[in-house]
């Protein structure tokens, strides 16, 4: 697959994803019950854990094409 398709998927793929993510993440935190010691914790990995499968989607995007 040509890198330019590659990039065009993966972006097309990328921003609804993050979206969905965002506001499930922030739909499951509005369930926590309001104390501190839950929702800090909670918002840090809720925050820092899309960042996982995007390392594995970019990986794939910016990687050459294979010969056929």
């Amino acid at each position: 697959m040509q890198p330019r398709v590659k990039k065009l998927i993966g972006f097309a793929l990328f921003l609804p994803a993050l979206a969905l993510y965002f506001f499930a993440a922030a739909a499951l935190g509005e369930r926590i019950p309001f104390n501190q010691l839950l929702l800090v914790p909670y918002y840090i990995i809720a925050g820092v854990a899309w960042a996982f499968p995007t390392k594995y989607l970019l990986r794939w995007m910016n990687s050459p094409p294979k010969d056929r």
